[in-house]
Parts: C-alpha cells; structure tokens; sequence
C-alpha cells in the first residue's frame, strides 16, 4: 500500500488507505474514488452541513456529482454512461457519505436504485433509455417511492395503491408514507397493484411517474438526522400514464424489487452506513491524536482506552464493508459485471438469489453504525458532544440505519425465519394459512363455539361461492 490518502495538498488526517480494500478496485475505480475524495473536500462536506442546518435538499450536491458523470455510473457506455458495476457503486456511496454528505449518499443510493429499475426494463422502452441518456447532461435525479401508509416499513404491501385501463393509457394512485427526495426529484419509480388486480398482493407493477405529476409535502420533513434528504409523504392522485410508462411487463413489480430495487438499495445505503461508520472513525482519529491532556502529558489518543475504542470500531466497520464489498462482488459474477443486456430476457434474475445475503448486509452496516458512533463519541468526549466537531450530526444520521426500511428486525426475522421453516414460510403477502397456530386456537374453543363458528365460515364460503 504505497498510495498516500490526500486531502487537497496535506496527507488526510484520518485513515490512510491501509484501512481500505483497495484491491478490489480498478485504476479507473481509484481514479474516480480520488476525484471524489477531492470534491467531497470542496464542496460536498460544506454542503452537508448547511443540509443539515436548514434541512436544505442537497440539488447544489448532485449538480457537482453530474460532473463527474456519477449519476449515470452504472448506464451502460453505449447510453452514454459510466458502465460501472456494483462494487464501484457500493466504493462511491460509501465515498459520498464518509468524506461528504451522508444525506447526499442516501439521495443517491435512491437515485441508483431508481437508474437500476429502468436499466432491467429499459430494453424496447424509448422513454426510459431518454432519461437514463440525460441524467448527468440535465441533472435528472431519480429516485424511489415504495412505502405505503398502511403498512408501514412492509413496502412490499403496497395497499394504497392502484392502476386501472382506460382511454390513453393507466389511471394510476399511489400514496407513500416515506419517499427520499420526494417534491425534489425528477423522475420517480413507484410500485403499485397491477391494472385488474384482483386481490392478490403479489401482482405488482413499476411506473415512471415525473415531478409534475407528483404531490410532495416537503416542508414537513424535520428528520433527527440525515435532514437534508427530504424524505416525506408522497402522492400520485389518478394521473393518466401512458403506456410506455410502465416499468417493465404488467404484473413484473415484485421480480423487479428482488433483482433491482432491493439489492441496489441493500448495497448502497449499507455503504452509506459503512460511510458514516468511517467518518465518525476519521474525525476520532484527528480530534484524539491532537488534543492533549497537559496535566498529565498525555493525548487523548495516547489513553489504552480510546485505542480499544477505535481498534474495535475499525474491526466492526472493516466486517462490515467485507460483507458489502463481498456480496457487490459476487453479483457482478452472477451479471457479468453488472451487465443490463442479459435482462432482455425478463425471466433471468442473477441478484435476486441472493437477496437473502443483501438482507444480512444492511442489517450489519446498520447494527455497526450505531454501536461505533457511540463509541467515536464517547471517544472524543465533551468536544464530540458539539456540533462543531461533526461527530454529532453522523451520529444522528447513522441512526436512520437501524429503522429505515426493511428495518433490522424485519431482516433478523427475514433471515431466522427463512433458515428454519424455509422462503416460503416468510409469506409477504400474507397469504399462506399457519396451521398449527390455527388448529391449537380451535382445539381451546368447546363444542358449542365450535359450532358457532362452524357455522360461520360456512356461511363465509356460501356467500363467497355466490358473488
């Protein structure tokens, strides 16, 4: 590890590359990582913190990304994009948020995953490849809108939702409790029941729905942390899509989430955690190894103390990001190092095999930021407890990690459960009976409730058979 970790003329003052998985990158990975070092010092880190203080939305960011052509990092060359892969998308969050913006970088991981869901449909589809081909030259920042009010940080449920067949094209509804640069976006894609749903949860269909046609309430977001991502309410009342706006075939919604959404947003706000992880680390290391303690003629990085403190930080954090980078590499082997034209074929779907892998990934990234900003804090001592310090502000955005959607006890149930009973006891759409549950409720009941409700469910049938 000869390379030296600047910051502008000085060498960094934080962790120098021997702490980071360099080999896992390109010349041309470190080229872009270098560059985006040097712009987080410029502009982004200022930025974030005039984001934070007056819940600023981060376009002046984004508008400095496009430069660099990070918007389009994984459209294909041929679109005029940087043609990147997963492991140089999870290295550019990660870079965003630890020496920038962390608000920044949960923006963009929206945004990539949004680029991700039009790039697996975007084959045959002039409307979508005219946007992916714009999105650094007009600044177009996408993002995505999955959550519903009803249920919650089950995204996957979306009840408040809808698509009907009419003249012109689909009428489309859509309501989102939760919606990351909701009102400031450009292009928007959501998830809905599919046109004649009938019921079945499971069908789902992506649209392409574009900032005029949206209502946002963005001066209500007043977040602990990561306030300048504006993530808020969000609502397509009945607007008229036309055809091509459908992301995808009908009813592709839930293959479109396990291969694109999920594993883009898995990975990449996992880095954003890891980022902010490093940051807090960084700030630390410079606080600690220049404040002294004169009485004793010690610096505070000097105590045994705060080197276990920091050691175990980068311990925790480095498991983190080799599980990151681990799994970002095994899905450019499964794609062909993220290779959009094998989904011209809808039915292949290398990622979602291990979706189950990306579950464990952000549940660790955001178990880690939360146990090492604890840490760094207590590191740093009373001067971290000020804002100045910046300790405080990534302490209140890594707290978004445990709770943002799937949140961490969704994915250890995910994952606990799925290992026990099987994938198919997980039932994300509520749909499968539970029979031993069902068969003890009964056997407590005595003869004349069994009847009672005996009776009743045959009257449920009867009347359903008739409709």
């Amino acid at each position: 590890m000869n390379q030296v970790k600047k910051w502008g003329a000085e060498e960094f003052w934080g962790l120098g590359f021997e702490f980071d998985p360099q080999w896992l990158l390109t010349d041309e990975q470190k080229e872009l990582q270098a560059k985006l070092i040097e712009l987080a010092r410029t502009t982004l880190r200022d930025n974030a913190i005039q984001s934070d203080k007056k819940l600023l939305f981060p376009r002046k960011n984004f508008e400095a990304l496009s430069k660099l052509g990070l918007l389009g990092l994984l459209v294909p060359k041929e679109l005029g994009g940087l043609g990147q892969n997963h492991v140089c998308a999870a290295m550019v969050v990660e870079t965003i948020a630890r020496y920038g913006c962390p608000s920044t970088a949960m923006c963009y991981t929206m945004h990539t995953g949004a680029v991700a869901a039009a790039l697996l449909r975007h084959h045959g589809n002039d409307t979508l490849k005219d946007i992916l081909r714009r999105v650094d030259r007009d600044v177009l920042i996408g993002t995505l809108s999955y959550s519903d009010p009803e249920t919650g940080s089950h995204f996957w449920y979306p009840i408040s939702s809808g698509a009907e067949k009419v003249d012109g094209g689909y009428k489309v509804r859509k309501k989102a409790s939760w919606t990351t640069s909701g009102g400031f976006a450009d292009w928007y894609v959501i998830q809905t029941t599919s046109p004649d749903f009938g019921g079945n949860y499971s069908d789902l269909t992506c649209w392409l729905v574009t900032k005029d046609e949206v209502k946002a309430e963005p001066s209500k977001w007043d977040g602990l942390g990561l306030r300048g991502n504006q993530s808020g309410t969000l609502e397509v009342d009945d607007v008229v899509l036309s055809a091509d706006r459908m992301v995808g075939p009908k009813g592709d919604g839930a293959s479109s989430n396990d291969e694109a959404v999920d594993p883009f947003f898995l990975l990449c706000s996992s880095s954003c955690w890891n980022g902010i992880s490093l940051g807090m680390i960084d700030i630390a290391k410079g606080h600690t190894t220049k404040k002294k303690h004169v009485d004793v003629g010690m610096r505070v990085c000097d105590y045994p103390t705060i080197q276990d403190y920091v050691g175990e930080a980068i311990i925790d954090t480095n498991a983190s990001r080799a599980l990151v980078f681990q799994m970002a590499k095994a899905m450019d082997q499964l794609t062909n190092d993220c290779d959009w034209s094998i989904h011209e074929d809808v039915s292949k779907l290398p990622r979602a095999q291990v979706l189950h892998w990306m579950w464990q990934v952000k549940f660790k990234a955001a178990k880690t930021v939360t146990q090492v900003s604890d840490k760094m804090l207590h590191a740093c001592g009373g001067t971290g407890y000020k804002p100045g310090l910046g300790i405080e502000r990534l302490l209140r955005d890594g707290k978004a990690g445990w709770v943002m959607g799937p949140t961490n006890e969704v994915l250890r149930q995910f994952v606990g459960k799925s290992a026990l009973l099987g994938f198919a006891s997980l039932d994300y759409w509520n749909q499968a009976v539970n029979e031993r549950v069902l068969t003890n409720e009964i056997k407590k009941l005595d003869p004349a409730a069994k009847r009672q409700l005996a009776e009743r469910l045959v009257a449920e049938a009867s009347g359903k058979a008739a409709e």
